[in-house]
């Protein structure tokens, strides 16, 4: 097991990733890549629906392919890119929900993932934790 992952390929999978994604209304196009301790990197993209509210964000369908595969521990380094219709834009953070989802896969396996935000021109690194201050998660549930 390892706690080191690949940066710069990390990256590059949540951008191959952002290729795959569905978004015929908005054609903003996300990717995503989670490192796991032990190595593995799962990906995701978004699933637009025309129903918006039932859309799926890249972060959430990699932390749900994640877990159907068995990797529901060990969470280390998330990335992120977007962009319209495949060009990389600016910074693209994951949102609300998506830290959510990724704080309830993180607290698993009592991690703290690093969080990559990769833009065209600049890239913003911070752990989840600064992101979602004070999460809601399994621990508020135990008795």
């Amino acid at each position: 097991m390892t706690d080191r992952f690949d940066r710069a390929a990390l990256i590059a999978a949540a951008q191959r990733a952002m290729a795959g994604a569905y978004a015929p209304y908005s054609g903003f196009q996300v990717g995503a890549a989670l490192a796991f301790a032990d190595g593995t990197v799962v990906t995701g993209a978004n699933f637009e629906n025309a129903s918006y509210g039932l859309s799926l964000c890249a972060e959430t369908v990699a932390a749900a392919s994640a877990s159907q595969a068995g990797h529901r521990a060990g969470l280390i380094a998330v990335a992120v890119v977007g962009g319209h219709h495949g060009v990389i834009d600016g910074v693209v953070a994951p949102c609300g929900r998506c830290r959510q989802v990724l704080h309830e896969l993180a607290a698993l396996g009592g991690t703290d993932p690093l969080i990559i935000a990769a833009g065209a021109h600049e890239t913003v690194d911070m752990p989840l934790s600064a992101l979602l201050p004070l999460a809601f998660g399994p621990a508020n549930l135990q008795p």
